[in-house]
């Protein structure tokens, strides 16, 4: 699968998952567990496989991206902590999705352009294939397994500073 394919997918998925938090016929803890099951492993496989194989073509935008990450986690990390009952959890569903669908909005209309133009369908679809074997194996781990603890730090401030060792070393 074309890796921008998959994010788009994903992209879907979890527009759908907000849709029944907000609809409120399902399980709420059910729904919230598998978006943020959903969100860690999609922001995982953008820090570890895609920004990386793209910053050339658009550094702005990654880092903008890394940034969006950081604030979309702690914004779940904060709903996570919240009830159902909890007179915030609405609150702090559409605080999430609004984080969620600007960044979507800007990676599907700024950076996937560029990065369909730039990059072949074939390192598309080779990218496309590690990612969502990765994509499956962070799911399965879990939201807990995959983000830091805390507020102090979040997973792409991990995963930024480990992409610039990397630079560094292949320097």
């Amino acid at each position: 699968m074309n890796a921008i394919s998959l994010l788009e997918s994903q992209h879907r998925k979890v527009e759908a998952l907000f849709k029944k938090l907000e609809g409120g016929r399902s399980d709420p803890q059910a729904v919230l567990d598998e978006l943020a099951n959903s969100l860690a492993a999609h922001m995982a496989i953008e820090h570890e496989f895609f920004y990386p194989g793209v910053k050339e073509l658009a550094e702005d935008t990654v880092n903008e991206s890394y940034e969006e990450h950081s604030l979309a986690e702690v914004a779940l990390k904060r709903l996570l902590a919240t009830g159902p009952d909890d007179e915030a959890f609405d609150a702090r569903v559409t605080a999430l999705k609004e984080l969620i669908a600007h960044h979507v909005e800007e990676e599907e209309e700024e950076l996937f352009p560029k990065v369909q133009k730039a990059l072949s369908d074939g390192t598309l679809n080779e990218m496309g294939k590690v990612m969502k074997r990765r994509f499956q194996e962070v799911f399965a781990n879990g939201f807990e397994a995959t983000v830091p603890r805390g507020m102090n730090k979040t997973s792409a401030d991990v995963d930024k500073k480990k992409m610039a060792k990397r630079t560094k070393s292949a320097a």
